[in-house]
This record gives C-alpha cells, structure tokens and sequence, in this order.
C-alpha cells in the first residue's frame, strides 16, 4: 500500500479515535496504520518531563530556535512511516506550519520511554525506523530495568553507536548532558 493511501487511513482512524474515551494513538509501522490506547503513567510521564526540561534549557545555547517538544507526529513518506515518540528535538517554527506531522528530517533527536506492555516497539521497530528516518539521536529510557541506551550514527536501518547507562548517570545525547538521578522506575509487579 502506498504511502499517501496508509496517510489517508491513520487520519481517518485518528478522526474516529477523537469520538472514543480514553487517550488514543495513531502510528504507521511495518504493518500499516495502527490505532492504539495510551495510558503512561505517572512516571513516563515525569520523565518525559524531566528530558523535556534539561534539553530546553540547553538547546539555546547550541541549537537556537531548537526545542523539546512531546505529542508531534514525525513521518517519513519515502519508508512509509509515521511515528509519535514521546519526545523530539525540533525547530520551533515547524510547530507553527500546517499539516500533521513534522517531517522526520528536521528531527535531531528523538526520545521513547519504555512501556511495560509494549517494550518491543522501542527496542525493536523504532529502533529500525529511527535511522532509516535520518534521525541522528535516538534515546531509549527504560524505567522497567532503569536503564537508558543513546544510538547514534545512522546508517540504512541501525546506528552504528550505542552507549548504554543507568538510572543516575550523567547521559550524553550528541551535544546535550542528562541528569537522570530524578529518573524513577516502575514498581516492581506486587509493589504497588
């Protein structure tokens, strides 16, 4: 199915989906368009923050006009693909242009905070994706294991860096530094 007919499907999917309760997602993957229900948590949600907060501070100082933003789809015709990572660095100004997505090649970074129900999406189709998007940084937090990878050097269909680090580290994402002590994980089953 080409591209502009899967776009055509996840818009209208994602019309239907304003009429359901609940918080939905539309993305277009390796199968083709697929709608989703979303429940972060408390704590993706703090951590989507966080990154948020530490990168916006930074990125005037080396990418002016640049922020972090979370909730923009990314899309990639040519591969045929549409995604909507939890976080992004993008320019300001494309925020302000019509349309849906924000083309995959103005994104520097892209950023995904492991589900529990779902962490397969991050390690393993995104982690396709993202490179073969153009997609310099790609971040992967992991409040499962409190781990955090940072893939860099894209190439076709995988980066050809990874660096791993753990809750509390200083994290280097390309010129950026993370704190993450503030990361917290999810509860262990039985926990609470």
């Amino acid at each position: 199915m080409d591209y502009a007919k899967m776009r055509a499907i996840a818009e209208e999917l994602g019309a239907y989906a304003e009429r359901l309760e609940g918080t939905w997602r539309v993305e277009i993957g390796p199968s083709g368009p697929v709608l989703a229900m979303t429940c972060p948590s408390k704590r993706h949600e703090g951590t989507v923050r966080r990154i948020r907060q530490q990168l916006d501070a930074q990125l005037p100082a080396t990418h002016p006009g640049y922020i972090c933003a979370n909730g923009p789809e990314i899309e990639h015709p040519s591969i045929g693909r549409m995604r909507r990572p939890d976080a992004v660095v993008i320019p300001e100004a494309v925020l302000d242009e019509e349309g849906l997505a924000v083309d995959a090649t103005q994104v520097l970074a892209a950023v995904e905070i492991v589900s529990p129900s779902n962490p397969e999406n991050d390690y393993g189709a995104k982690l396709s994706e993202y490179p073969a998007m153009g997609i310099e940084l790609y971040m992967i937090v992991d409040p499962r294991r409190g781990t955090i990878e940072v893939h860099s050097e894209p190439c076709g269909t995988h980066y050809g860096k990874k660096v791993p680090y753990i809750f509390g580290d200083q994290v280097s994402l390309g010129p950026w530094t993370l704190d993450t002590s503030a990361f917290r994980r999810y509860a262990q089953p039985g926990q609470g």
